[in-house]
């Protein structure tokens, strides 16, 4: 059987960086950081996870095959050491992913997700996204249009009308395996397992408008990641990257090259 590659776009030179998305996110909500990143001397691979994206669709959904995932991509890169980037899902694959194979992660950077459970708060999204009929398909006007019937947030639906994409003409689909996610949202809210330990660098960023990650979480964390620090990006919430993304800049990109 065909080994399965994560799909991912590579960018610059230097130390290897992968940066992994967050729930229902993409590759492409990297974009912008992942060029900024390349040309501070990195070699950025934005990936797509399973389910997510170019990725490959499969049934099966949790945070150890989701590292499984990256040590194959990594292998199949021939990355031997390298610095890890991960926002809300994302964050906690890389934790999972460092404490599975310490040996292969310089540096670990965590956006706004700490190695805790989280109960799952995802549902009135993915509710919304259930509730769209066939015609909202038609334009990326009409998505929109419906999904503002079950989602004010404009942010949130620019963010998940990124995943829009034309499978035919007047046909759009997204990009992400909705039925598979719909069933297994609670994989998300997992934590990494509880002997699980990661003794490198490790630098927890936290919005300072979220609620995932509270000032006082750090001696928690450091029962899995010894080595933690915690910075807080201000004006920012959970998608704290977009929010403010000069600052996450850069106080990634100093504790990465310190």
């Amino acid at each position: 059987m065909e080994e399965k590659i994560l799909h991912s776009k590579i960018e610059g030179e230097g130390r290897p960086l992968l940066i992994l998305h967050g729930f229902l996110g993409m590759l492409d909500n990297w974009k912008t950081l992942g060029g900024q990143y390349a040309e501070s001397g990195f070699e950025v691979h934005l990936i797509d996870q399973r389910n997510h994206g170019q990725s490959f669709w499969s049934d099966d959904f949790n945070y150890d095959l989701l590292s499984e995932d990256l040590l194959r991509y990594t292998q199949h890169h021939e990355i031997d050491r390298a610095v890890l980037l991960g926002h809300s899902m994302g964050g906690k694959t890389a934790m999972q992913y460092a404490c599975d194979h310490p040996h292969l992660v310089e540096k670990l950077v965590v956006a706004d997700i700490g190695p805790k459970f989280y109960p799952p708060h995802h549902q009135p999204i993915v509710d919304a996204l259930n509730a769209l009929g066939p015609d909202a398909f038609s334009s990326r006007s009409t998505a929109d249009a419906e999904l503002k019937k079950h989602i004010s947030n404009l942010g949130i639906r620019q963010f998940l009308l990124k995943n829009l994409y034309w499978i035919e003409k007047g046909k759009l689909a997204f990009r992400f395996n909705l039925e598979v996610l719909s069933e297994k949202m609670g994989e998300v809210g997992e934590n990494i397992g509880s002997s699980d330990y990661y003794e490198g660098p490790t630098l927890f960023l936290r919005g300072d408008r979220s609620e995932y990650i509270a000032p006082g979480d750090l001696p928690e964390f450091r029962k899995h990641f010894p080595k933690a620090e915690m910075e807080t990006i201000e004006k920012a919430g959970h998608w704290l990257h977009a929010e403010n993304p000069d600052q996450f800049f850069e106080k990634s990109l100093a504790f990465m090259k310190d």
